[in-house]
């Protein structure tokens, strides 16, 4: 008891494992926001770059519409909590995602169906600690998290590094077996107001796949906007 106290003493300047987990989940969106994205894939087998507009309220409501190429425009996304749907504007089709196509992939990207389904938030669906302090991990902390046992997600665990001014450096993701599946890296920070710092450029590496990556770049994004909850519905999926 005496040494946990004594611990406890020593790191009552941490930020809070919850502050830190917060600048995580929240990195590119807010409690809502609106941004406009340009996505790059590359894999062995093709190379493509697209450019989106995307809505987010919280991790329940999520719209994106691609904008760029022609070839693509007006193909748009609908999350509302656990469905999924797609519009294609080619045949005016909106399709709703079936389970059995969830782990496929979205838009060609290194992002699954499921992924923004099961958008999920480590503050919420993870039991976390402090396991790396800017002293002994490169100046920056390293928190690592293991699923709670009703959490809806598929990693065995999840180690984010953060900075002591609460920017995220890293997100590294395990599966079941323990084996490293993916990293996510962040970086071109800049002040989006209000003292709030925020990732601008976002890498998606799947280990298993070496030269691969999905790339976000964010061209702007505003925190300011205020969504209603009607906003996001199959209507607006077919709106351009």
């Amino acid at each position: 008891m005496m040494m946990l106290l004594l611990a406890a003493m020593a790191w009552a300047a941490d930020p809070t494992i919850e502050e830190l987990l917060l600048a995580t989940d929240d990195a590119g969106r807010g409690d809502q926001s609106v941004a406009v994205i340009q996505m790059h894939v590359k894999t062995d087998r093709y190379e493509r770059t697209m450019k989106m507009q995307a809505w987010a309220k919280g991790t329940e409501r999520t719209l994106v519409r691609i904008l760029e190429p022609a070839k693509d425009a007006g193909v748009t996304t609908l999350k509302v909590d656990d469905n999924l749907w797609n519009y294609l504007p080619k045949v005016d089709r909106t399709m709703k995602v079936p389970p059995g196509m969830m782990s496929g992939s979205w838009m060609g990207s290194h992002f699954s169906n499921d992924d923004l389904v099961k958008e999920s938030r480590l503050s919420e669906d993870f039991t976390c600690e402090i396991t790396g302090r800017p002293d002994d991990s490169g100046g920056n902390y390293v928190v690592s998290c293991v699923p709670k046992p009703e959490a809806p997600v598929v990693w065995g665990k999840v180690a984010a590094t953060v900075t002591p001014d609460k920017v995220p450096v890293k997100v590294e993701y395990w599966d079941e077996k323990g084996e490293l599946v993916r990293t996510m890296d962040y970086s071109d920070v800049r002040d989006v107001g209000n003292g709030r710092k925020m990732p601008f450029h976002m890498m998606l590496t799947p280990h298993d796949k070496p030269g691969e990556f999905t790339e976000l770049t964010f061209e702007s994004l505003d925190l300011t906007v205020q969504l209603d909850d009607g906003f996001f519905n199959l209507q607006s999926l077919q709106q351009r």
